[in-house]
């Protein structure tokens, strides 16, 4: 199945999707990163709106400086601090002595990340359009709501494939 209708798919049954990718092996460290990586450019693409309304506000710092240090950040950087907190995430699940294979945790969490993107483009979206304002901090609320909801059900799910095998 696609992508975008995994994505759709996990907006109506997360833990269904998590279990059946779990389930077939498709937990590989390629298609992790590559999902990861594919998350991280979405989210630097929500920055984007934002990015080009800041520099229209300030113009001190260009819309390709900001540009370059987004993508810098979100496309070069994120993605280490996304396999660091898998690692930490996994470190506390062995110390409260609960089993899950440390690629299952890794693809729930990155999962959880390209999942919620769809929220992130409209909270940058949002954001641009409106700036700082109750709207826009409803829709990144919302985005992170739902990354930390399919993040927890992606734990749930590596959990009980561990428990499986």
């Amino acid at each position: 199945m696609s992508i975008a209708a995994d994505i759709a798919r996990t907006y109506r049954s997360p833990r269904e999707v998590q279990m059946r990718q779990m389930r077939a092996g498709e937990t590989s460290e390629g298609r992790a990163l590559a999902v990861l990586m594919g998350a991280c450019f979405l989210i630097f693409v929500a920055a984007l709106p934002v990015l080009s309304r800041q520099a229209f506000l300030e113009p001190s710092i260009s819309f390709q400086e900001r540009m370059a240090g987004a993508f810098f950040a979100w496309v070069l950087m994120m993605p280490l601090v996304f396999y660091v907190f898998s690692i930490v995430v996994f470190l506390i699940l062995r110390v409260l002595k609960i089993e899950a294979p440390g690629h299952h945790v890794r693809m729930g969490i990155f999962w959880a990340l390209l999942a919620s993107s769809p929220l992130w483009l409209f909270s940058g979206l949002a954001a641009g359009f409106t700036g700082e304002s109750p709207g826009a901090a409803a829709a990144a609320l919302a985005a992170i709501g739902a990354f930390l909801l399919f993040m927890l059900i992606g734990l749930v799910a590596a959990v009980r494939t561990g428990q499986e095998t």
